[in-house]
């Protein structure tokens, strides 16, 4: 009798020992399907869905920069987002590369501008600058794409920066623009190349699949030189919009103020292709090639972030 009890505790023993084994090397919440091998050794696939069954949450951290497009050469196209407002407002530096090295540089002088100072942004306001648009024109004068650079690497001469003005298709970017595009253009007195069609060029193609996409507000781009603010048109009329732009981007930053650019025909302008998709857009032409002038620019910036605040 004595011996049958002994028996009897072992087996219990035994019992317990195996149970407490399999549920240590099973949890009681894993599931398992037919595709997958299990820790155990059965083949399924792992449920690894929270305990409460709610997934996590997707980010909503808006995107602080995007890449648009490449250079002929392949270098990034990128464009750079402060705020999260519905109203974009669009700043385009560096279509002429090198030769207008100055226009890069106030839009990187913007861009540390609203990163040192969110609070400047209207909740309603969303900022992109795209500092360069001709990365292989400036690489010609500065040796960079879109990196920053200073003025002590720009070559003294402007024979030297004349090169950079254009891609590396030998086309100059704001005449391969659709308004009034021509394949020979002109800069002041000079036979330039305006591409084989509009947008022929892969730059200009990405500034225009931005702008379908985006549909900005408002887009201010800047060149040099000539000192003053120009409305954009394509045959329409003005925008309205247009003019207050103008108006209020040149009093605050003490520019004049011009409703057309006649100093000589122009082709393929990227503000005036703006105007007949009907989207407000000023050209900002600094007064020399060498001069950032970013107080003034500053200024032009706070009018038009206070007027769409509205």
């Amino acid at each position: 009798m004595k011996n049958i009890i002994i028996v009897l505790v072992i087996v219990v023993l035994l019992g317990f020992g195996a149970f407490f084994l399999i549920q240590g090397t099973t949890s009681p919440n894993s599931k398992v399907s037919p595709n997958q091998e299990s820790p155990t050794g059965v083949v399924g696939t792992l449920d690894v869905t929270p305990p409460n069954g709610v997934p996590p949450p997707a980010s909503t951290t808006p995107k602080t920069e995007t890449v648009i497009g490449q250079s002929v050469l392949g270098a990034n196209i990128t464009a750079y987002h402060y705020g999260a407002g519905e109203k974009e407002i669009l700043f385009v530096g560096g279509i002429h590369g090198g030769y207008s090295w100055n226009t890069a540089l106030v839009a990187y002088e913007l861009m540390d501008y609203l990163k040192a100072n969110p609070s400047i942004m209207p909740a309603n306001v969303k900022t992109t600058v795209i500092p360069v648009l001709n990365p292989d024109g400036l690489n010609k004068v500065v040796g960079t794409t879109t990196g920053r650079f200073t003025k002590s690497d720009v070559p003294a001469t402007l024979a030297a920066q004349i090169p950079g003005r254009f891609n590396a298709n030998q086309v100059d970017l704001n005449r391969n623009f659709d308004c009034d595009w021509q394949p020979n253009a002109k800069w002041q007195s000079k036979d330039v190349s305006g591409g084989t069609a509009a947008f022929s060029e892969p730059e200009s193609l990405a500034l225009r699949n931005y702008v379908d996409r985006a549909k900005p507000a408002a887009v201010i781009v800047w060149y040099s030189a000539a000192g003053g603010v120009f409305a954009s048109d394509c045959h329409d009329g003005v925008l309205p919009e247009t003019l207050t732009l103008t108006n209020l981007y040149a009093k605050a930053s003490g520019y004049p103020t011009y409703e057309t650019f006649n100093f000589y025909e122009i082709t393929g302008d990227m503000v005036n292709w703006l105007a007949k998709q009907k989207i407000p857009a000023i050209s900002v032409l600094l007064s020399t090639h060498d001069a950032v002038e970013w107080d003034k620019n500053r200024a032009g910036v706070d009018a038009l972030l206070e007027y769409y605040a509205k």
